[in-house]
């Protein structure tokens, strides 16, 4: 593990810039950004259009570790370059921001409330590319529609299984158990996701160290005593939906917490933009989710 990395993300200032969105997010992401479905022709074309972004992001003077301390990629994004240099080893010999990879392949149907994660098929060895690659950590999402305690339960404990996985091969897991920002139970499907992740944590060694990425929560605060527990290196939040001026109002009130913004840090903008309109527009983005995540 890099230790320069290690410290960056547990004690410097900033926040998480996620730029993972894969199959199944990017056509929306393309159409946010103002280019629609139909001036493609293909997934390849599409993933295509989607690093263009993402390399026009990375690349941007206003991208870069004074204020963001790392990113998320999508595993075709870990396997192209920027500017001549794989993308992880760019964002942090260049860019200074540390590099984290998705691993996960999507979510399985309903069950319980929520939705797991499907299938992992030969972790390991994306694992070890990740790490040879320079990459620190890596990130998996779930999703929690109601306050089931089974269902609470068992997204808890898939992620934490395979986090352990991950940590055993030398990398930091980000497990980001979302809950749906429109559940009718938000409230208290977080208090029962609070104790299950507790419990987890619990069963950590003294060296089994993970991230969180939790939605934004009803109660102010709430996280505080995942933000101060020892195997936590950060409790980071995802927008999850929210504009980008709620997401950070939110933010804000949660001491401790930074952002992992994904659709909220590209809010505003366009294809259309010019150099100089783009790198502005993305530096007033960064400008406001890192101001909301040094509270």
């Amino acid at each position: 593990m890099n230790e320069l990395q290690f410290t960056k993300i547990t004690d410097a200032a900033g926040f998480i810039a996620a730029l993972d969105q894969s199959g199944g997010s990017t056509p929306k992401a393309l159409r946010l950004y103002g280019i629609p479905d139909h001036a493609y022709a293909g997934e390849p074309e599409m993933f295509d259009l989607i690093h263009a972004l993402r390399a026009r992001i990375m690349t941007s003077p206003s991208f870069d570790g004074d204020r963001i301390l790392g990113s998320i990629l999508f595993e075709m994004t870990m396997d192209r370059e920027i500017e001549g240099r794989g993308t992880a080893d760019y964002l942090w010999t260049v860019k200074n921001v540390v590099p984290f990879l998705k691993v996960d392949k999507g979510l399985l149907d309903e069950v319980d409330d929520v939705q797991l994660m499907k299938p992992i098929p030969d972790l390991g060895t994306l694992l070890d590319r990740a790490v040879a690659k320079g990459v620190f950590g890596t990130k998996m999402r779930s999703v929690i529609k109601h306050g089931n305690g089974a269902g609470v339960r068992a997204v808890v404990d898939q992620q934490f299984e395979i986090g352990r996985q991950i940590i055993r091969a030398g990398l930091v897991p980000i497990l980001e158990p979302e809950i749906d920002i429109h559940s009718p139970s938000k409230a208290e499907a977080e208090q029962v996701l609070m104790r299950a992740i507790l419990e987890q944590l619990g069963r950590l060694g003294a060296e089994e160290f993970i991230m969180l990425k939790l939605t934004l929560p009803e109660v102010d605060d709430l996280y505080a005593d995942l933000v101060t527990h020892p195997n936590v290196l950060r409790v980071v939040a995802l927008s999850g939906g929210y504009t980008r001026l709620e997401a950070n109002a939110r933010l804000a009130r949660q001491h401790g917490v930074v952002a992992s913004f994904s659709r909220a840090l590209t809010e505003g903008l366009t294809v259309q933009q010019s150099k100089d309109e783009f790198d502005a527009a993305l530096d007033a983005s960064i400008a406001s989710i890192f101001q909301a995540s040094i509270t």
